[in-house]
């Protein structure tokens, strides 16, 4: 896209190359020239439609979608390439656990976020992007919370992401977590199924909550795989796949999540960070899906950190 062409209202046409994107992803790929921060506000004023109707970030685009941008002006200094630090570049690297000609899998680190915006400049995708220029079509498959760590999918095609889109909304992506709760997780509670209501502030945190009228379906499934002193290590498979549900889920069943800063216990976390937890205890440990191209099943395990498993070893030695 021209940035000379950007002085005026401009409509797109969505073919089908393009279609399964979300359109701030979109957006950031071929406005590259323009600030991230400044993509997010005119999505968020409504100024960018697709056919005729404001649309939220996560809107993904389909085939004959008609888009329409709003004139955009370019600060020639705001809009200068970012750079991301060697050490950013090197952590992301040595994060990748999967690579090959359709999609790359990475073991994100605890504190990266997933892409830019909300005040980052980037994300794991946009230092992706940096380390595999060759790649012009690099896309997320899914999100992670900023916090979280473990698998993440990056699709390398338009293809790719098609493929693994469509298996997602047919639940055959099976993502497993682990998460270190509070107190001792009861045996018998095997399936948590509470509405849960997104609401955003103005400063564009997300806050979720339990609420049974205004809330959307949500099941967790959840299996506990050590007791520990004080704690439980537990496994969650999310059947639905709503923001914050495993943390929102785990502390309204009464088990918050270690370090969790927004549904978290206070009292249980000074105990954690006691035996080295330092973050939130949320891991994406590991994800099976059908190989877009090779159509095999495909298992992938991301190891979690050394700090996290040496905590997990000191509640059972005082136990």
């Amino acid at each position: 896209m021209n940035k000379n062409d950007l002085g005026s209202v401009s409509f797109f046409d969505i073919d089908e190359d393009n279609s399964g994107q979300r359109i701030d992803n979109w957006l950031k790929r071929e406005l590259k020239q323009v600030p991230t921060s400044y993509i997010y506000r005119i999505l968020r004023k409504g100024e960018v439609r697709v056919n005729k109707k404001r649309i939220k970030p996560e809107y993904k685009l389909q085939a004959g979608d008609v888009l329409r941008l709003p004139p955009i002006r370019i600060d020639e200094d705001k809009s200068k390439t970012f750079t991301v630090g060697d050490k950013i570049k090197k952590l992301v690297e040595e994060s990748i656990i999967f690579e090959d000609k359709a999609l790359i899998v990475l073991n994100k680190p605890s504190g990266l976020a997933v892409h830019g915006g909300s005040g980052l400049n980037f994300g794991a995708i946009e230092a992706l992007r940096i380390l595999r220029p060759e790649l012009k079509q690099l896309e997320l498959v899914h999100r992670l919370d900023r916090d979280t760590s473990g698998c993440l999918l990056i699709a390398k095609k338009r293809s790719v992401l098609r493929n693994l889109h469509e298996q997602l909304r047919t639940k055959k992506v099976d993502k497993r977590y682990w998460a270190l709760v509070s107190g001792a997780w009861p045996s018998k509670l095997k399936v948590v199924e509470k509405p849960l209501y997104k609401n955003s502030l103005e400063s564009g945190e997300r806050v979720v909550r339990v609420d049974a009228k205004l809330g959307k379906p949500s099941e967790t499934r959840f299996k506990i795989l050590r007791k520990l002193k004080g704690a439980t290590l537990v496994e969650a498979f999310p059947v639905t796949g709503r923001t914050h549900q495993i943390r929102v889920h785990a502390q309204a069943s009464g088990y918050p999540i270690a370090l969790d800063d927004k549904y978290g216990d206070a009292d249980f976390d000074i105990k954690m960070k006691a035996v080295g937890v330092n973050r939130l205890f949320l891991h994406a440990a590991s994800i099976t899906f059908i190989h877009p191209q090779t159509e095999q099943k495909l298992r992938l395990e991301a190891p979690i950190a050394p700090h996290l498993k040496q905590a997990i070893e000191a509640l059972v030695e005082k136990n």
